[in-house]
């Protein structure tokens, strides 16, 4: 059966994002360092970004308001305005990092928009993902952009019905598991799972390696080709 509607994540699937992440996690670490040791920062830090994701939802900003908020746990009134300070510089580091595309990007894409219509699909702060793809040059390839608080399969049959597009006809390719493919899976499309090295714990869930829809792809540049053997085209 035919694609008709491909649905793609942004961060780490089209362009560099944890890796910023990663940064600002270690410049977090290290500015703690007075009141907990690396491991323990990072742990009270990702317990923190978790309970948060409901008040505040995806992205830098909560990434910021959960820095701060770890930071007064840890140090309590210890804490100098000073060290507040910095915290809001690495937020807005974060914010202002360059969007540096995965190698291949814009070909794939170009390959892809010929296949079918893309849509992007991803979570976080609306304005900064706006930014971010305006800045990659990338929008005149997308039929469309959904900016979600999160990805759950209801989020999913959405999209498919604002575009028109039976489940069975739409695939979804992003880098997690627990957002871009299970619930794509649930709500009746096919998932493609691309992996990258440095993905939040909290996105980790096991692959459905037996789903007859699901396929683990090195690269987005394989989407073109899985799409082709799923239309019957090869």
């Amino acid at each position: 059966m035919p694609i008709d509607l491909i649905c793609l994540d942004a961060d780490d699937t089209l362009w560099h994002n944890m890796r910023f992440f990663a940064a600002a996690e270690q410049a977090f670490a290290d500015l703690v360092a007075p009141y907990a040791d690396d491991t323990a920062a990072r742990e009270r830090m990702q317990a923190i970004e978790i309970r948060n994701l409901r008040h505040y939802g995806y992205g830098a900003k909560s990434f910021t308001l959960s820095m701060i908020e770890t930071a007064l746990e840890l140090a309590g009134d210890d804490l100098p305005a000073t060290s507040v300070r910095h915290i809001l510089a690495i937020g807005r580091e974060l914010l202002a990092h360059p969007v540096e595309l995965l190698d291949g990007i814009g070909e794939t894409l170009e390959r892809l928009a010929a296949l079918g219509r893309l849509v992007l699909v991803t979570k976080g702060d609306l304005l900064h993902q706006e930014v971010k793809l305006a800045a990659s040059g990338l929008g005149q390839l997308f039929a469309g952009v959904e900016i979600v608080s999160d990805k759950r399969a209801e989020t999913f049959v959405r999209v498919f019905q604002r575009y028109g597009c039976a489940p069975e006809r739409a695939v979804m390719a992003g880098d997690s598991m627990r957002s871009d493919v299970l619930p794509a899976l649930e709500a009746g499309a096919w998932g493609a799972y691309i992996p990258q090295p440095l993905a939040w714990a909290h996105e980790v869930a096991t692959a459905p390696t037996d789903h007859p829809r699901f396929r683990q792809l090195a690269r987005l540049a394989e989407l073109p080709d899985w799409i082709d053997e799923i239309g019957g085209n090869r």
